[in-house]
């Protein structure tokens, strides 16, 4: 099959015929979409595009949770030659105003009279001239999308097909605005060619098929989740559309999926929640020497094979199996990616029998840059380059790649784009090494290394994954540039703490109340502590301060992809965390 530009990827997958292509929840019921209903849709939202007076360059946004209307939408746009805008649904009017004006957004397709709502606030500060409200309900000032797909002819559209198919690889396809961990959301400028050229090589050794299903619910605002259904569909793989991560337990046990990428957050839940419901009783000693079970074949689960002994089958039967069940039990690759993924965690989760392969990439390079597969992988890295990238690394340890998935630039901003690449070699912004086989390794973002007083660099991001790995924290952001010594942001996972509490004796009434606590700061100066045992003396955490909340999308300190805003927890925290560095006496802070 011909995949050069993303309309082959839509033209092969009609061309499947398959009766299951897409499937959604509705009323309680999964709904399926076929082949051939995509196509009439697509081609149905494509003549309205065209009848509005929208051609080939103009911009068009897309603000929306993931369902098959997105998909729908991106491919209707696409088709034409239409540059489409991904939003994140997450994001509040005032922020949506910036990208749809620098995108120079015509119009823009909403999921929900939640999100038209926010469109509305804004929209006289923008050049939006059509508004698509995808949910069954009045549209009001919007175009119901449902009148866009009532009366759509059922064959084949030759004139549309004619122009998608002219489409080129160096077309723009999509320009995608990164999260903005630091500053200003930049618009990164793929093409057609750039993401096709990805998808060639990312996920070739994965086998994947019309057997296979995958859950759509990383926000398909994002490269990463947009190249995998992008490739899911491409195979034919069934996709199952998840719209709020909260439902993300019941879908997986619905829906079963046999592929499952995810980012590192939603596997360090998983291993919360275990750890929490196996604390006590005749539960933890099974879980304590099931444990023991699958580290005694570790090594036997990385290479691929299914223990044989007895040992591992009663400890599978008793409890890696309902583990594995809990991700829908049917899972045959387990993929993370979008941030680094602790070797603490993807050690467990090897134990347990589930081997996650880590990747790595950036919405620059379409996003991935290399992946573990099933044949070739290493614990603690993300894997060896795809065939079509180069990388090397730089004297000061970045990483540098160059290749036919690299972005072309970020939209409107040719200072910015310049200072991107290096004699044409685009800069990752990572500190990363290569051993001698070939496995890339990713220490932490350039920006985010933490230089003391003292003049010692330290990677945070390692420390962190390292905290993450107990139960009782949820999220730990080091501090400590141009201090003299590094310290730690800790918020709680509440739960596990609520728990220990409650067993301990501690009464409180908020977690305000509970973080204050002279024992609940002992516990938390613990876990520091037996950390420390494991640190150079400069990279040693001298104090933690404990904050009352988890750190979250919706409150700021995580982007829509889960990426810590390193700077935006040190705002919050900025008058705490002068006291914690003016008062060096003792050794917990809240």
């Amino acid at each position: 099959m011909k995949l050069e530009t993303l309309n082959d990827i839509f033209f092969n997958a009609v061309a499947a015929n398959l009766p299951r292509i897409l499937t959604y929840k509705h009323a309680g019921r999964w709904k399926d979409i076929s082949s051939q209903e995509l196509y009439r849709q697509v081609t149905a939202v494509a003549r309205a595009l065209q009848a509005w007076g929208f051609r080939r360059g103009d911009h068009v946004a897309i603000l929306s949770e993931n369902r098959p209307e997105w998909q729908i939408a991106d491919f209707a746009c696409l088709l034409l030659g239409i540059v489409d805008v991904p939003i994140y649904a997450t994001l509040p009017a005032d922020q949506i105003i910036y990208l749809l004006n620098n995108s120079e957004a015509r119009a823009i397709f909403v999921s929900t009279q939640e999100q038209l709502q926010k469109v509305l606030q804004i929209r006289r500060q923008t050049k939006i001239e059509k508004i698509v409200l995808m949910e069954d309900a009045p549209p009001g000032e919007a175009v119901a999308f449902q009148s866009l797909i009532a009366n759509a002819p059922t064959g084949r559209d030759a004139a549309l097909d004619a122009i998608g198919e002219s489409i080129k690889p160096d077309d723009l396809a999509t320009i995608i605005y990164t999260s903005g961990t630091t500053g200003t959301p930049k618009g990164a400028v793929l093409t057609h060619g750039n993401i096709t050229s990805n998808i060639s090589f990312s996920l070739r050794d994965f086998g994947s098929g019309t057997t296979d299903l995958s859950i759509s619910y990383l926000p398909l605002s994002h490269i990463t989740a947009r190249h995998l259904d992008y490739y899911c569909l491409q195979c034919g793989v069934a996709l199952a559309y998840c719209p709020h991560l909260e439902d993300l337990p019941q879908t997986l046990m619905e829906a079963r999926p046999t592929l499952l990428v995810s980012v590192p957050r939603v596997y360090e839940k998983v291993y919360n929640k275990v750890l929490l419901e196996t604390r006590h009783g005749i539960k933890h000693k099974i879980y304590e020497w099931a444990m023991k079970v699958g580290r005694a074949h570790r090594q036997e689960i990385l290479s691929g094979k299914t223990p044989s002994s007895l040992q591992w089958k009663l400890a599978d039967a008793l409890f890696f199996s309902k583990v594995r069940k809990g991700f829908g039990g049917k899972a045959r690759a387990f993929i993370s990616g979008g941030a680094p993924l602790g070797i603490d965690l993807a050690t467990w989760f090897a134990d347990i029998g589930i081997v996650i392969l880590q990747g790595y990439g950036l919405t620059e390079t379409s996003p991935v840059i290399a992946i573990n597969t099933p044949e070739a992988n290493r614990l603690g890295t993300v894997g060896k380059k795809l065939p079509n990238v180069e990388v090397k690394i730089a004297e000061d340890g970045e990483l540098l790649v160059r290749g036919p998935s690299v972005f072309h630039g970020y939209w409107k901003l040719p200072q910015e784009t310049q200072e991107a690449f290096v004699d044409g070699w685009f800069k990752t912004g990572d500190i990363a090494s290569l051993d001698a086989d070939g496995f890339l390794s990713i220490t932490d973002r350039k920006k985010d290394l933490i230089k003391t007083s003292g003049g010692k660099f330290i990677a945070p991001q390692p420390l962190e994954n390292l905290l993450k790995s107990n139960p009782l924290v949820s999220q730990a952001a080091i501090i400590g540039d141009r201090r003299k010594f590094p310290a730690v942001i800790i918020a709680p996972h509440f739960p596990v703490l609520e728990n220990w509490a409650q067993e301990n004796n501690v009464s409180f009434s908020s977690h305000a109340q509970l973080i204050t606590s002279p024992r609940v700061q002992e516990l938390y100066e613990g876990i520091i502590e037996a950390l420390n045992q494991k640190l150079a003396q400069f990279e040693k955490l001298k104090k933690v301060l404990l904050v009352p909340d988890e750190f979250s999308i919706a409150t700021g300190e995580l982007t829509p992809s889960m990426k810590l805003k390193r700077r935006f927890v040190e705002k919050k925290y900025q008058t705490q965390i002068d006291a914690l560095y003016s008062n060096a006496e003792t050794g917990v802070t809240v």
